[in-house]
């Protein structure tokens, strides 16, 4: 059994000084995903970039970065107990220069921390986020046609269907729940893929981000756009997939994901 935890942290600095990273650490997962690091590992404390290496009441980690090149800005990690046998990153320059991708390869398995980038304001860059979309699809098959399974863990920064959002009448024409994204999301599962937490829940008022205003949280009016999906022949390879909805530290909480395979 092996467990993944994935979670968007905005910012990983601001959870370290919020006293979080012992929390995150204590989980004991095999492998961590972290997106939106917000750093450079150059300006991150040894506690980040080496956890347990000095002895601290955790698991000894392996870390891995891709930051972006814009100071404070998007980023994405990979913390493993194992080594893996490979790091990489998209070899997209316009997505790796934003740091979204990084992914960890342990055997015939490779795990992905993404962060799919926000359409934003009126469809701003939505261009951009059906590019990324679509270069992950390519990304995934890349993988899966090596015969190798994927485990692509990360904020996809789309609420899928009505029932992962708690106002989707209202959010119809808004980042995250554009008839574009929703789309991609059905074409992304229709070629081979699977939700894994829809695959265990299908009840509704589950969620992974909420925003900061109007005591979202408190009353749980909120969003599921952290995914951790696999390719469909290895779904029988998963033995649970939940929301740690309890989690704090972040306007998201963390995602895991338990495996049968040993990783």
């Amino acid at each position: 059994m092996s467990k993944i935890i994935s979670w968007n942290v905005n910012g990983i600095r601001a959870v370290e000084k919020k006293g979080i990273a012992p929390l995150l650490f204590n989980l004991n997962a095999d492998i961590i995903c972290i997106q939106e690091t917000k750093a450079n590992p150059k300006q991150l404390s040894e506690t980040l970039t080496q956890p347990g290496k000095n002895g601290e009441d955790f698991p000894l980690y392996n870390s891995y970065w891709a930051a972006a090149e814009k100071a404070g800005y998007s980023g994405t990690a990979i913390y493993s107990k194992k080594e893996p046998d490979n790091i990489e990153k998209m070899d997209i320059a316009k997505f790796d220069n934003e740091g979204r991708v990084l992914a960890a390869t342990f055997g015939s398995t490779v795990v992905i921390s993404a962060y799919f980038p926000n359409s934003q304001h009126e469809g701003k860059r939505l261009s951009y986020k059906l590019d990324f979309c679509n270069a992950m699809l390519d990304f995934c098959n890349s993988f899966v046609s090596q015969g190798k399974n994927i485990v692509l863990c990360g904020d996809y920064n789309i609420a899928h269907t009505p029932i992962d959002l708690a106002n989707p009448k209202t959010n119809t024409n808004n980042p995250g729940y554009l008839p574009e994204e929703r789309e991609f999301m059905t074409h992304f599962l229709n070629n081979g893929y699977i939700d894994t937490f829809r695959a265990f829940c299908k009840e509704p008022n589950n969620y992974t981000w909420w925003s900061y205003r109007f005591h979202a949280r408190e009353k749980n009016i909120g969003w599921r756009i952290d995914y951790q999906c696999v390719n469909k022949d290895f779904m029988s390879e998963v033995h649970e997939s939940k929301i740690l909805s309890d989690f704090l530290g972040s306007d998201h909480c963390p995602i895991e994901i338990t495996l049968k395979t040993d990783l």
